[in-house]
């Protein structure tokens, strides 16, 4: 403990916060990856005007009830409240659209990765720069946007993601890491910052629209891990804290997305190597020895924190509608007297689909809450579906649900695998799917066909991946991340590993079999149920 509590008085500690889809965390590490203490706020987005969104308000009363119940446990634990951190760094959801004009105002509500309306704009940016440009990416929603001729368009100023908002408004910098911005417009990987002939191919096609503005004028800077991104001003020290306790003048490493943070968190950031991120979406990254041989609008092509490229499947939908199955299962519980603890729920429900049948005995869900343009809805309905032979009982029900929360990603791991010929070496999952020892873990490997391995730390996830790119940034640029994360943070921490069966392989591809071929079913529930 007096360890510890040198560490903290001395600096030695750094600060990650993650703005996930559901919770925003605050981890507090030593050096080391240990980690100290860390704190949560709960919050959702909402639907509103045909967007999916969240409210900037609620992002800063999020951040501060983040940070307040780190500070309680750092409280309790250590014996005082900290003045100050050796480093701190903000990650967020990727992509997404938030504008401001040139006096900083912002000019129309967030419109989160969720979105699924910018499609025609994707498609046109894939064709003009011979470049996967997906809809989640905000350049795609910058110009849907111009096609969609909305005024406020023509007084952008700034363009940015969520983490690049928290941390400009903490620091005053309008920058970005190399990973998140990858998900803003493709990255020239010689000088590591945005392409500029794309740049200016798209600036040519907006041309005849006689904008105030270049595209290159509105982006952010593009830093690499390992730089120093600015420093926290007073008033973003009173913006994270309102107490006044935190001292302004401290040092912020470049803001990432939740993909970096994940790669970083798994220890994936070498070639051959990649990592499943599941919770409300679900991605896969493969670090590529070679660029892609085709464009896939099914792939992102992004980057590590270090700016090298990483092929990356993006689903919009994991575990949310499979959350709310396990609600109503519990409400029902409780309803007959029940007690029990949302661990206890998870940890029961999720153990008791290993009983079920390797194929799910022909029941077929769809955890469609939102659209996915993997396989090519803008909106969702999610859907329970069975045939009257089907052996429906808990098991496979369960089995079904989890399943499903992979479906669309095994689509994506199926091309860069068998079309591409990516080769992958390791595959790490992390993230709330996981968190039931051996049942994610298992599936995932039977779905993409890979041993699967999980760490100790898979349930620190995304701000710990932050915190520890904020402890990088204050060493020596002469050891690369990749060194750092080999031989100081994980240098002892174990992992486990599971391989699925031959039998569970060929369950889950029946399964997913039944999956693409009744996905005309969830295209019907969305032509003829519409909701209200």
């Amino acid at each position: 403990m007096s360890a510890i509590v040198s560490h903290i008085n001395g600096n030695d500690s750094y600060l990650g916060i993650e703005l996930g889809s559901t919770r925003i965390k605050a981890t507090l590490i030593d050096g080391d990856g240990h980690v100290l203490a860390s704190g949560g706020h709960g919050w959702e987005n909402n639907y509103v005007d045909g967007n999916w969104t969240y409210d900037l308000e609620d992002v800063w009363k999020g951040i501060q009830s983040a940070y307040r119940d780190l500070m309680a446990v750092v409280v309790e634990t250590y014996g005082d409240r900290l003045a100050s951190f050796g480093a701190i760094g903000i990650s967020g959801m990727m992509h997404g659209y938030l504008v401001f004009d040139k006096e900083d105002q912002l000019l129309v509500p967030f419109r989160t990765w969720r979105n699924n309306l910018q499609g025609e704009a994707a498609q046109q940016l894939t064709n003009l720069l011979s470049y996967p440009i997906p809809q989640r990416w905000s350049v795609a929603h910058l110009y849907q946007s111009v096609l969609n001729e909305e005024d406020h368009v023509k007084d952008i100023a700034f363009q940015t993601t969520l983490a690049g908002y928290v941390h400009w408004r903490l620091t005053g910098e309008k920058v970005l890491g190399i990973g998140e911005a990858s998900g803003m417009f493709p990255i020239d990987l010689k000088t590591k910052s945005f392409n500029k002939s794309m740049i200016n191919q798209v600036d040519q096609l907006l041309k005849n629209k006689d904008f105030p503005w270049q595209l290159a004028h509105v982006l952010p800077k593009v830093l690499v891990a390992g730089s120093e991104a600015g420093r926290l001003t007073a008033q973003g020290a009173k913006l994270l804290d309102p107490t006044g306790t935190l001292k302004a003048g401290l040092p912020l490493c470049p803001p990432e997305g939740d993909a970096g943070t994940g790669m970083v968190a798994t220890n994936s950031i070498a070639k051959r190597t990649g990592n499943v991120s599941a919770g409300t979406s679900i991605f896969g990254m493969v670090v590529l020895e070679n660029d892609l041989k085709a464009v896939h609008p099914e792939i992102d092509q992004v980057t590590t924190p270090e700016g090298n490229l990483v092929a990356m499947a993006h689903a919009n939908n994991c575990t949310s509608d499979l959350n709310a199955w396990v609600g109503l299962l519990g409400e029902a519980a409780q309803a007959m007297g029940a007690r029990f603890d949302t661990n206890t729920l998870y940890q029961t429900l999720y153990s008791k689909s290993l009983e079920g049948d390797k194929d799910a005995g022909g029941v077929l869900a769809y955890g469609y809450l939102s659209g996915e343009h993997i396989t090519g809805f803008e909106e969702g309905r999610p859907l329970l579906v069975r045939g009257p032979q089907a052996s429906f009982n808990l098991a496979n029900f369960m089995r079904a649900n989890l399943f499903s929360a992979l479906g669309a990603l095994k689509i994506g791991f199926d091309l860069l695998l068998h079309e591409e010929g990516v080769e992958l070496e390791s595959l790490l999952g992390h993230g709330g799917f996981f968190k039931t020892e051996g049942v994610g873990q298992r599936y995932l490997s039977a779905a993409i066909g890979v041993p699967v391995s999980v760490m100790a730390t898979a349930g620190e996830g995304g701000p710990w991946g932050m915190a520890i790119l904020a402890a990088y940034s204050r060493r020596s640029q002469e050891e690369s991340l990749k060194d750092y994360l080999e031989k100081v943070i994980f240098k002892t921490h174990k992992m486990t590993t599971i391989e699925a069966t031959p039998e569970e392989v060929a369950g889950c591809q029946g399964f997913m079999d039944s999956y693409r071929a009744g996905l005309a079913i969830e295209q019907a529930a969305l032509d003829h149920y519409k909701t209200f």
